[in-house]
């Protein structure tokens, strides 16, 4: 599934037309307040400008109704970090397709960038309309795929553009090439044991996932508010647990077909209200008392995930154990993320919730790979095919 990388590309004199993902958080008086998405672009980034290329970006930001231009999403923060991050000026456009790119556009030189505005301002780019994508392409001589976040949508940059450059070089950058490398190769043909773990709220999220991992994986442990549904599926009690009720008998089949592979947890750590000042106590799974509710895996449980983490040899995590925003119903997480992060398996955490905790622990850095898509990876994870990795051009 190798795809021609940026590095490969001849840019000398050439323009490269970037799709990234600059979708960063503001706050109410516009300023990012995270700007991770900017600094893993860069490396793409600097590798056309240092090489002689001339560099348009392309991003969407939040979900405006696509009739023009909005403030509260416009990208001229962003184009305001990016200039700082890379210590020269970026050219900002103050619209997509329109006069004000199109003359930026011809006077962009050698070794500059240009940032055009927010593509979702045009109701083109969600609909995949082919002339908003020709008007694109027309930026860019060599087309680049740096968003893997959007790598799952058919949105007119990821798709159409690609398209309507057909005989020029479509590439990935440096994002989506990592991305690819252990979403897809490293998932296809995993060191064992391979485990999987899977949390979160809803058990209808992961369905697909789930079944995909059962197939290919040695152990798929399953955590937070997920497991009250898969619980329920057994005979047990929930208490006031959040629960998919119309789900109980897709759990019921994931059990039967799971087996032995299917690790649920073991005990329960529950309240009686959703605060961390709540009466607390720890159950048998299938046995919370009514009037309160599980918040977190139980501590026997921690240690049995744990030590299926500590001897696995490649592991993909995907969703938190518990509210791990709300000491103590944080501890089940931090277990895993600790064991995860102490281990010398192979480690991917699969974007979302899972990044979120493992960013805020602190052990980004002894991971193997944080993913950048949480949609798009939980579909990559279903084993899914993405049309804008597809038509892009083989190593």
């Amino acid at each position: 599934m190798a795809k021609l990388s940026i590095d490969d590309v001849d840019v000398n004199g050439k323009s490269v037309l970037m799709r990234v993902d600059f979708n960063v958080p503001l706050d109410a008086d516009l300023r990012i307040t995270d700007d991770r998405r900017i600094e893993m672009a860069l490396p793409s980034i600097r590798s056309v400008i240092s090489r002689g290329g001339r560099l348009v970006l392309m991003s969407h930001l939040g979900r405006p109704a696509g009739k023009g231009f909005e403030a509260e999403f416009s990208l001229k923060p962003v184009a305001d970090r990016l200039a700082e991050k890379v210590g020269q000026p970026v050219g900002y456009a103050s619209d997509t397709v329109g006069e004000d790119a199109t003359s930026r556009f011809a006077a962009l030189e050698t070794g500059q960038i240009l940032l055009l505005e927010n593509l979702r301002f045009n109701q083109g780019e969600k609909t995949g309309d082919v002339q908003f994508a020709e008007q694109l392409a027309g930026f860019g001589q060599i087309y680049c795929n740096n968003a893997f976040g959007t790598c799952h949508r058919k949105d007119a940059s990821m798709v159409a553009v690609p398209q309507a450059m057909v005989g020029q070089p479509r590439c990935v950058g440096n994002l989506v090439a990592k991305e690819i490398q252990y979403l897809a190769e490293v998932i296809e043909s995993p060191q064992r044991p391979f485990v999987a773990i899977v949390g979160g709220k809803k058990v209808s999220d992961k369905i697909n996932v789930i079944e995909n991992l059962l197939k290919i994986c040695d152990r798929v442990l399953i955590g937070g508010a997920m497991a009250y549904t898969f619980s329920l599926a057994k005979g047990g009690r929930v208490g006031k647990s959040f629960v998919e009720k119309e789900k109980v008998e897709l759990a019921r089949e994931l059990i039967e077909k799971g087996a032995d592979k299917l690790v649920l947890p073991s005990d329960t750590h529950c309240g009686d209200d959703f605060s961390s000042d709540c009466a607390k106590q720890v159950v048998a799974a299938g046995e919370i008392p009514d009037g309160m509710e599980g918040l977190d895996i139980g501590p026997e449980t921690a240690s049995l995930y744990c030590e299926i983490v500590t001897n696995a040899k490649t592991v993909v995590w995907n969703g938190p154990m518990g509210v791990f925003e709300m000491p103590p119903f944080d501890e089940g997480t931090k277990r895993v993320a600790q064991a995860i992060a102490d281990g010398d398996a192979i480690s991917i955490i699969g974007g979302g919730d899972s990044a979120a905790a493992v960013q805020q622990l602190g052990f980004a850095d002894r991971v193997t790979h944080v993913s950048t898509g949480g949609g798009a990876s939980l579909e990559m994870l279903e084993g899914k095919e993405f049309a804008a990795v597809n038509l892009l051009d083989e190593a």
